[in-house]
């Protein structure tokens, strides 16, 4: 199968250009990763052209042996769906979780995502905790940049201002928002601290620079941050109206939610304010 016939290909290139539609993706902004399941590999494995290992830049072995299809470091999602084998790649990584190749892509030359390291530590993070994530998702979502201006950088404040703004959003994202204060991106230091916080949450906000979303699959993933991206497009619109809100849902509602949905919401969200 050549492939860019292959459904997760596809799939990839589709949240790609969704992301970009969205406005998220201005120049070479944001970086999308998928774990590609063996039967895939196999299934377009004839297009393979390894070249050399190169070393990943942190430590990933529970994911030794692993493929992945990511973009390209200084490519722009918009040019995902124009020209996909020169936008991303496929690679291989070491059974130690060191080295990665690229065996697919970016044919007029360049390296994945300078994120790499990020997105493979948030990967094996989750991979540890439920195998069946196989996406993380970082985009530059406007109204959740702009919040980590005037909200405290916390993980309790972000998580229950979120869930006040949309219904659905305790239900999406029951388990809440992890927020990583402002640290240089691209390094083990960022990668470090975002995989902790994607051990407890399938979000995490980078403050005045983005968020990461973990997910199963493209639609689960992608909804996930549009939903979040919406409920604070949505805050920074009341915000703009008054400083202080006349209603809101309140903490019995979020029970009420809860029990009605069949999710729990942690203690730590629940505070009266």
């Amino acid at each position: 199968m050549k492939i860019l016939d292959a459904e997760f290909v596809k799939g990839f290139i589709r949240m790609a250009n969704d992301g970009w539609e969205q406005g998220w993706h201005e120049r070479n902004g944001g970086n999308l990763s998928y774990r590609i399941r063996p039967e895939e590999v196999e299934s377009v494995k004839e297009n393979f052209e390894p070249r050399a290992w190169t070393p990943i830049g942190t430590t990933v072995p529970a994911l030794g042996g692993e493929y992945f299809l990511v973009t390209g470091s200084g490519k722009f999602f918009r040019n995902c769906i124009i020209d996909p084998a020169d936008s991303m790649c496929v690679i291989e990584l070491d059974k130690a979780g060191e080295n990665y190749r690229i065996v697919w892509g970016l044919v007029n030359g360049g390296r994945p995502t300078s994120e790499l390291p990020s997105h493979l530590m948030n990967h094996e993070g989750k991979f540890l905790i439920d195998p069946k994530y196989r996406v993380i998702y970082h985009a530059h979502t406007t109204n959740i940049i702009a919040l980590t201006f005037v909200l405290p950088l916390d993980d309790a404040v972000f998580t229950r201002e979120l869930w006040e703004m949309a219904t659905e959003c305790p239900v999406v994202f029951p388990d809440g928002v992890g927020v990583v204060p402002w640290m240089v991106p691209g390094g083990r230091d960022i990668a470090v601290a975002t995989s902790e916080l994607m051990k407890k949450y399938d979000l995490a906000v980078w403050a005045h620079h983005g968020m990461f979303a973990a997910g199963e699959n493209f639609d689960i993933t992608f909804g996930l941050m549009h939903t979040a991206e919406k409920s604070a497009e949505i805050l920074v619109k009341v915000l703009s109206m008054r400083p202080d809100k006349l209603q809101t849902i309140t903490v019995q509602n979020f029970r009420d939610l809860a029990r009605d949905f069949n999710v729990t919401l942690p203690e730590k969200f629940l505070y009266e304010k």
